[in-house]
């Protein structure tokens, strides 16, 4: 159910080529257990352990993230998810 329901949120977003809407929704909830910040290697090694995505994947999504206003770029480096349960 709560897949679903982040499914639903990340159907705003258009996955990047070579990833599906349930990546995009595996992405959030990762992102949402990080307290949905990306910030240094080990939030970039959780979300590829808990994805199961390859890091270029990662990037990819958090690149279309930060283009459509999901995601924001933080002061001191790395993103900020501002949607879904991240909202």
């Amino acid at each position: 159910m709560v897949l679903a329901a982040i499914g639903l949120l990340a159907g705003c977003v258009v996955p990047p080529p070579g990833t599906t809407r349930d990546d995009l929704a595996r992405y959030e909830g990762a992102a949402e257990s990080l307290n949905c910040t990306l910030v240094t290697e080990g939030d970039f090694l959780a979300m590829e352990m808990q994805t199961g995505l390859a890091r270029a994947q990662l990037l990819d999504i958090t690149g279309r993230y930060l283009s459509t206003g999901g995601a924001e770029r933080l002061p001191g480096g790395g993103v900020k998810l501002t949607t879904g349960a991240c909202a």
